[in-house]
């Protein structure tokens, strides 16, 4: 069995500039996580709400930093409004009415937060638990690849007001820039999955999304139906369920983002760093429209475990991608750190040139994963180490521990997840 090509090389310590030590992983000269991101979310303590944000916003509404606010219930914004958050508002979400933000089809959301006055969605409890309120909805007519191009989303909302998909690629739904959203992902009443933290179907390219972070979320942290998507600087943080999901025909570029796992917190519905479906049940899907393709860039997907051999044979660490059939992902310069194993393929994707070559994993550290590439349900994964065995490809693999191969890794206030120097890889 071919196996991945490993150098260490020290050499390229003096050879390369400060810029080359985040050659795979999240990159930056400095640490982007710093300021805005709350690795301690649990610890934060807010100004009781003195604002209820209850029914519809029909009318541009802007919400202000003096006050801090309570989402009671499902508050749609209609009318084609526009909703804009100032910079440092605090945003609680009802446990008792799971409360849920959901911005309709042609209305939008201007969450412009700065670096140094971030803007927080976190709930109202006490002793704050995953799941505790609903989430964010944005809803838009980017295309999906449902038959009839339009859909709705579930989850107990109203079906009528949470139409997506249409013909605008470029559909604008706003900003969401410098965002926190925290303890998301309330259960479904009608006893179905949980509400994602943040989900977005039919939102077009011309739409903002970057430097949201979403913590302790019981269902998916980010979840993409359809749409053409540009994702930067996103963090995932301790999800119990996918990190990243990507749905009927979604088309997204997602670069210099993080996932960050426990072993300890699953969900029976996915518990994935990335999860690429082009859909859930095919007789849904139109196939003569895109399937969904994922350009993942310079992606850091780590587990926090404090022994993850054991965790890896106790059960507990699954694999870090999953690629359902009919979809394709390109990843490259990203950084996999202890998963059982890396990537699984779908057993219904046949190992031969043309599916292989939808399938892109180039530049890639594999590090302390029980294995890389795998087919579903197929412990025989000659076929696929033997591709992307190839130089070509420049992956590379090590087995290293957390703390000596990121830069600050068990920092429980500012971590730094970027490769540390002394990991600088390259390949034959």
């Amino acid at each position: 069995m071919k196996s991945f090509t490993q150098i260490i090389a020290t050499s390229l310590l003096v050879v390369f500039s400060a810029n080359a030590q985040q050659e795979k992983g999240i990159t930056g000269l400095n640490n982007w996580l710093n300021n805005w991101t709350e690795f301690k979310a649990n610890k934060v303590e807010y100004s009781e709400a003195n604002q209820i944000l209850a029914g519809n916003i029909t009318a541009n509404t802007k919400l202000f930093k003096k006050n801090t606010y309570q989402l009671q219930g499902n508050v749609y914004v209609t009318n084609n409004a526009v909703l804009t958050i100032e910079p440092g508002t605090v945003i609680i979400g009802d446990f008792q009415s799971k409360g849920t933000l959901i911005i309709t089809k042609g209305a939008s959301i201007i969450a412009d937060g700065l670096e140094t006055d971030p803007i927080v969605f976190t709930s109202n409890r006490s002793m704050k638990k995953a799941g505790d309120w609903g989430g964010i909805v944005i809803l838009g007519d980017a295309p999906i690849n449902k038959y009839g191009g339009i859909s709705s989303v579930n989850f107990d909302l109203n079906p009528a007001m949470t139409l997506y998909g249409g013909v605008n690629p470029a559909y604008n739904a706003g900003i969401m820039r410098y965002v926190r959203i925290e303890f998301a992902g309330a259960k479904a009443q009608s006893g179905g999955e949980n509400l994602n933290a943040l989900l977005l179907a039919g939102v077009g390219n011309k739409t903002i999304l970057e430097n949201i972070m979403v913590s302790f979320s019981a269902g998916d942290s980010f979840e993409f139906l359809g749409g053409e998507l540009n994702l930067n600087q996103l963090v995932s943080f301790r999800s119990s369920s996918n990190d990243y999901k990507f749905n009927y025909g979604t088309q997204a570029n997602i670069n210099n983002s993080l996932a960050v796992r426990s072993p300890f917190l699953s969900s029976k519905y996915g518990s994935r760093c990335l999860d690429i479906a082009s859909y859930d049940k095919k007789e849904e899907v139109d196939f003569s429209k895109k399937k969904t393709l994922v350009v993942a860039t310079n992606l850091t997907l780590a587990n926090i475990s404090d022994n993850i051999n054991a965790d890896i044979e106790s059960g507990l660490i699954k694999e870090a991608i999953f690629v359902s059939e009919n979809s394709s992902i390109q990843c490259k310069r990203t950084v996999v750190s202890g998963f059982n194993p890396a990537v699984v393929l779908d057993d219904q994707i046949q190992i031969n040139n043309e599916n292989l070559k939808k399938l892109t994993f180039e530049s890639m550290y594999f590090n302390n994963c029980k294995g890389n590439l795998f087919t579903e349900n197929n412990t025989n994964n000659e076929d696929l180490e033997s591709w992307y065995g190839q130089s070509a490809f420049f992956n590379v693999y090590s087995k290293g521990n957390n703390s000596e191969t990121f830069i600050d890794f068990s920092n429980d206030r500012k971590p730094d997840f970027r490769l540390q120097l002394s990991k600088i890889t390259a390949s034959k």
